[in-house]
Parts: structure tokens; C-alpha cells; sequence
């Protein structure tokens, strides 16, 4: 019997197994790396002490008079986020930016005798801090007369077109699909939009509820469910109009990869108004906004909006590095580390053990060590697979359970019982496929939690 004909199909069939998978893209997976990312919502409304504004405003009110882009690099970078994210336009209209293709923008404000640019001097800013940068372009457009008309969707992309080669790298293009009261017919041109950022930024994700590359979570709480997958089918969905729920879980058998990004603001609004000062959410609570959302398989986009000066509040950038402090102390020491093998515990995704369903995966500490916080990272690289899981742990007589829980993904983080153990152990319960497991991590939380 030749066995040449036998092996060549078996190859066939696992290499069609493999191509089936739904897999994430080298941009799709550096965006995850990021883990925390800063939005901020700057325009006429921050002056009009208004959330949304009616394309009426005048240039003349904007004045920032101490702008200083620096000033919120260094608040993110202390605080560990990776990205800035502008709203370069809002849906009132206002650039931020000296576009030829409207008058409503800084080149007719008082802010630097109308020389200014706001795009240019945080995208310069996140350069020098090592920061990715990332715009928020409205298609809403309250201001522009040709808004509601076919001939808006050429006006978007020739400012699209302005942000995407002016300014350098651009390593995210936000969309919603807010429409106005009075252009309810107003069909945008999402497709138009997403290949001219395939064409000038190719390495760059694109955000909307359905994605292409990232969506929306399905609030604006910042968190994610406690089941949740990267994968969604988006047949008949359309940007504006999706379903909340589906958008939190995502779906096992989605057809696209298209994580959710978690965004949620600072203070009760999205634009800075000095009556919310007393809204800015504490280091504790942004601590438990990053377990629901990077710790549910998703990313942590936290909106800090600057006031009326053009700084960040000195409230919202301690509250900030606080959380990143708290984060950091927990997270300082794996209990696991030189306990199992290196390829669990060096903080790469891509490097993964394989384990079977059913089957115990046991660690010993060697000793008793204090534990409530547990962290496990699929490989996404090869997809996500799990379903559910159970850990154990060694009372000193017997196993005891410590938790159930659901999907993994890019990260889960569980919060437990503080237990004593000398030994744990890992059991998949149920899994789509081969499953790839990169990371496990145990730690004692800090006090400051």
C-alpha cells in the first residue's frame, strides 16, 4: 500500500482545518498588545460647556490659551497608556486642524492668530513620547451645508484624505454612525472611507460597531461580558443600528475577528465641563474598569477630556497614574514564575503550550503562597478556543474549587477568594479547537485594590 497518497490527504484536510480558522491580523494583534489607550474629546463644545454641538459656534470661541500636547503625553505615558486618540472633528463640524476644505476649524480662531493645529502638535507630542496616535473623524456633520447629500461622502474623504498624510503614522480611524435629525436618508459611505485608510494608513485598525478591524462594545461603561469572544458575524448589521448584547459577548462561530474596544470617559460627560469635577472616577474604579475590559478579552479605551486651557486636570491625570500604580503592584509578581515552564510565564502571546480538554494541568509552588488574582493568555495567533474553565487548589487534604469561568482569548482576569495553597491546578472544560494556552499567572492583589 502506498502511503504517499494517504499522507498528502491527511495534509490536505489539516491544512483546510487550519485555513477555516478565524485569525486575527498582525495590526489587530499589536492593537491588543496596547491594553489601555486615551481618547480626547477637544473641540467648540469644551468652550459652550455643551456635549454636542449644532455647527452654529463660532471659530472665535475656541482659545485654548495653554494648550500644551506635552503636557497630556506625559500623563499618559506615566500612566502606561500606549495611544492618544483626537476627536479631530466632532459632530459639530469643527476641525482641529487647518482644513482647505472648510472655514469651521482653528485657521478662523483666535488660538495662535489662526495658525494653529491641534492634529499636528498631539500627533508630533505622541511621536516624541513613543506614543501611537489614533483621530476621530465624524461623518455626522452639523456644520457642513453639503451634509445629508451624496456629495458629503466626497467632502468626508477629501478630510480624511487631510488627516491621513499630514500627520505621519496613524495607528487608528475611529467612525460612528451618527446621523442628524434632518438626514435620516444620509447614506454613508463606510466602504469608501475604509479603503482610502487601507490605501494611506495600511497598518492601521479601523473602529466602528462592526468594525472593520475593532468594535464597538455595545456601551459606553467600559466593560466588556464576562463571556467574550474577538469573533462576530456581521452579515446584515449595519454601522449605528447593531445589537448591544451580540456586540458584548461576541459569537463563537463568527465569521470575522473584530475584538471590542471598551471605551468609557473619565467624568460623567465626553467633553470637560467644570461642573463634573466631582464625576471623575477614582483610581479604584478605573482599576475595575481594566479587569472588565482588557481582563474580558478586550481593550481599555479611557477618555480624558482637556479643559477649557487645553490641559488635562490635574485630578484626572493623578487618578490615572494611581490606577497604573495599583495595576503595576499587583501585577509585579508571578507566583508561577520558574515553577512551570518559561513558555507560560515570559509575557508572550505567541509562545504556548498545548493542553488537551478534560485533562489537569498541575502546578506546584513548592511552598504555600497567597492567591486572588488569576491571569490566563490564549495564543491568539492561532485563535481563541476556549471555552470554559476550572481552577483548583490543594487545601492540604483535598482539591477545593477556586473558580468557573468562560472565555480567555488575548487575557482573563479573575478576581478570587484569597486562598493558601502550596499546589493549583488548570482543567479546560470545553474548547473550539487545539488549545493554545500562553500565559497562567497567580498573584496576591495589592491592598490598594
Amino acid at each position: 500500500m502506498k502511503l504517499y497518497p494517504i499522507l498528502a490527504f491527511l495534509f490536505f484536510l489539516i491544512t483546510l482545518k487550519s485555513s477555516s480558522q478565524v485569525l486575527p491580523s498582525t495590526r489587530q494583534i499589536q492593537w491588543q498588545k496596547m491594553e489601555t489607550t486615551l481618547f480626547a474629546h477637544f473641540t467648540v463644545n469644551t468652550f459652550t460647556d455643551k456635549e454636542w454641538g449644532d455647527g452654529t459656534e463660532s471659530p472665535s470661541i475656541f482659545n485654548p490659551t495653554n494648550f500644551d500636547a506635552h503636557q497630556w503625553t506625559k500623563a499618559a505615558k506615566d500612566a502606561g497608556f500606549k495611544m492618544i486618540i483626537l476627536t479631530a472633528k466632532h459632530h459639530d463640524g469643527f476641525c482641529l486642524w487647518q482644513s482647505k476644505f472648510t472655514n469651521h476649524s482653528v485657521k478662523n480662531s483666535p488660538w495662535k492668530n489662526g495658525k494653529g493645529d491641534v492634529v499636528k502638535e498631539v500627533s508630533d507630542a505622541c511621536r516624541e513620547a513613543g506614543l501611537k496616535f489614533g483621530v476621530y473623524l465624524s461623518p455626522w456633520d452639523r456644520h457642513e451645508a453639503s451634509y445629508g447629500t451624496d456629495a458629503y461622502n466626497n467632502h468626508y474623504k477629501n478630510q480624511l484624505r487631510e488627516l491621513l498624510t499630514n500627520y505621519g503614522k496613524i495607528s487608528e480611524v475611529w467612525f460612528d454612525g451618527a446621523k442628524g435629525e434632518n438626514a435620516k436618508n444620509m447614506s454613508y459611505d463606510f466602504q469608501g472611507y475604509w479603503d482610502i485608510v487601507r490605501q494611506l494608513q495600511p497598518n492601521a485598525v479601523m473602529f466602528s460597531d462592526i468594525g472593520p478591524d475593532v468594535r464597538w462594545v455595545g456601551n459606553e461603561s467600559g466593560f466588556a461580558g464576562e463571556t467574550c469572544w474577538s469573533t462576530i458575524t456581521t452579515d446584515g448589521m449595519a454601522i449605528g443600528n447593531a445589537d448591544s448584547k451580540y456586540l458584548n459577548t461576541g459569537d463563537a462561530n463568527g465569521k470575522s475577528w473584530i475584538t471590542p474596544e471598551c471605551d468609557v470617559s473619565i467624568r460623567k460627560g465626553w467633553f470637560f465641563h467644570k461642573s463634573e469635577n466631582n464625576t471623575v472616577k477614582t483610581p479604584k474604579e478605573l482599576v475595575e474598569l481594566y479587569y472588565k475590559s482588557v481582563g474580558r478579552n478586550g481593550l481599555f479605551l479611557l477618555n480624558i477630556p482637556p479643559n477649557k486651557t487645553g490641559l488635562f486636570e490635574e485630578t484626572d491625570v493623578n487618578s490615572i497614574k494611581e490606577m497604573r500604580s495599583i495595576l503595576n503592584e499587583t501585577f509585579k509578581t508571578n507566583l508561577a514564575k520558574n515553577k512551570t515552564t518559561n513558555l507560560l510565564t515570559d509575557k508572550k502571546i505567541e509562545t504556548s503550550i498545548h493542553l488537551k480538554i478534560g485533562q489537569f494541568w498541575e502546578l506546584n509552588f513548592k511552598q504555600n503562597v497567597k492567591i486572588d488574582r488569576v491571569l490566563l493568555q490564549e495564543n491568539i495567533t492561532k485563535g481563541q478556543m476556549i471555552e470554559s474553565f476550572s481552577i483548583q487548589y490543594w487545601d492540604g487534604s483535598k482539591w477545593q474549587n477556586l473558580c468557573d469561568a468562560t472565555t480567555v482569548g488575548y487575557k482573563k482576569l479573575l478576581k478570587t477568594n484569597l486562598i493558601e495553597t502550596s499546589k493549583i491546578r488548570l482543567k479546560i472544560n470545553k474548547a473550539k479547537g487545539v488549545i493554545n494556552l500562553a500565559e497562567i499567572g497567580f498573584y496576591k492583589a495589592s491592598g490598594k485594590e
